[in-house]
């Protein structure tokens, strides 16, 4: 295999993986269709699948992706078992390995040593790259953090044990206590085991392929990650890619609220109960600035003048408006420590609603102006 500056890299197939990759597809479609046919298919196979889809996607993209790999908010020890033995479930690898490939692929996105660089190929960033043993490929790193988490260290010494226990024959035993026997166990293996982890796979492996190919770009061209709503609605909330490779640190991928994320969702809701802290959130302003230095940066390159005077305008009209709100604020908090008069509260925070008014009007100017950017930008 050449690499993209033409230089050879060796890589071996990787037996145990591909197989399993490439096998479990088949004996899911095989026992579904084995199964329904003798069995029939009832809520209890149905709930079962919900539940292991659920908590080991959750574990994924919560646990592995925005809890241990970027660090945007903080698990209490309950949480983070969770995510350890439900994310083995999801049969991708420990927590301590997976977040090394991800924070390489992170620190280097679309080079060579980015380990599922999709300038490779969708297939090769979609999965690929996990059925081969890359002998460049150093096999942990930057993950010292998480080795010293004893949850993490015996998750990752006994993964194969933990994901055969927790992602083939809990869902069967469950399968066994509420349908009864030997055929309820297959049942709950076939749909919490078999059928779930491939649809997991998939849901997981779109964010290095399609995540990176199809999509808009609003916060950043730095690199190939795209933002897809309907992406999605399939990932957890995880199709928000450019802004996650804009703002890693942010534990949100749709900021906004009505973007569908039901990460954040989870992650917030966790937060009530004391399970999560310290929520890391970029500020507003900031990804406001950083969109609107996007759209000037496509108006450059589109040559423009008229684009170009209009993204500067307004860049400057934002930048005015965040100064003029920073400084009621201050003003409005000196005139509670020096005990001003009633009147100049009312008139500071009068002033405060203003400001946030004329900030999101101009908000509201630039999205216009932004859908009618031509294509090419």
């Amino acid at each position: 295999m050449e690499t993209s500056t033409g230089e050879s890299r060796e890589w071996k197939l990787d037996i145990v993986n591909a197989s399993f990759l490439t096998g479990i597809p088949v004996l899911a479609v095989i026992g579904l269709v084995w199964y329904s046919m003798n069995h029939g298919v009832s809520s209890v196979e149905l709930t079962i699948f919900g539940f292991m889809y659920i908590a080991t996607g959750l574990s994924i993209t919560a646990g592995y992706h925005r809890l241990f790999s970027h660090r945007t908010h903080k698990g209490a020890w309950p949480l983070r078992l969770f995510y350890a033995l439900f994310g083995a479930a999801a049969f991708q690898n420990s927590a301590i390995k997976w977040c090394s490939d991800h924070r390489r692929h992170h620190l280097v996105t679309d080079t060579d040593d980015d380990p599922y660089t999709v300038l490779r190929g969708f297939f090769w960033a979609h999965i690929g790259w996990v059925m081969v043993t890359q002998e460049d490929e150093a096999a942990v790193e930057k993950v010292s953090d998480l080795e010293n988490d004893p949850i993490l260290a015996f998750q990752g010494r006994h993964i194969f044990l933990l994901g055969f226990l927790m992602g083939m024959v809990f869902p069967g035993v469950l399968g066994w206590l509420f349908l009864g026997g030997f055929a309820g166990f297959l049942g709950g293996f076939i749909w919490g085991g078999l059928v779930r982890v491939v649809i997991v796979h998939h849901a997981t492996f779109l964010i290095n392929s399609a995540a990176h190919t199809w999509g808009t770009q609003p916060y950043s061209t730095a690199n190939t990650s795209r933002d897809s709503p309907l992406l999605s609605l399939f990932t957890y909330g995880e199709g928000y890619h450019n802004f996650h490779h804009t703002f890693q640190a942010d534990y949100r991928n749709g900021h906004k609220w009505h973007h569908w994320d039901p990460t954040k969702w989870w992650i917030g809701a966790c937060s009530l109960i004391k399970l999560t802290s310290s929520l890391h959130k970029i500020p507003d302003k900031t990804i406001e600035s950083r969109k609107m230095k996007t759209a000037y940066e496509k108006s450059m390159q589109l040559g423009d003048e008229e684009h170009k005077k209009d993204a500067q305008s307004f860049v400057e009209q934002l930048r005015r408006g965040y100064t003029q709100l920073d400084t009621h604020r201050k003003e409005l908090k000196q005139a509670k420590q020096n005990k001003e008069g009633k009147s100049r509260y009312i008139d500071l925070k009068k002033e405060i609603k203003q400001t946030k008014v004329a900030i999101s009007q101009i908000r509201d100017e630039f999205n216009l102006w932004m859908n009618g950017l031509p294509t090419a930008a």
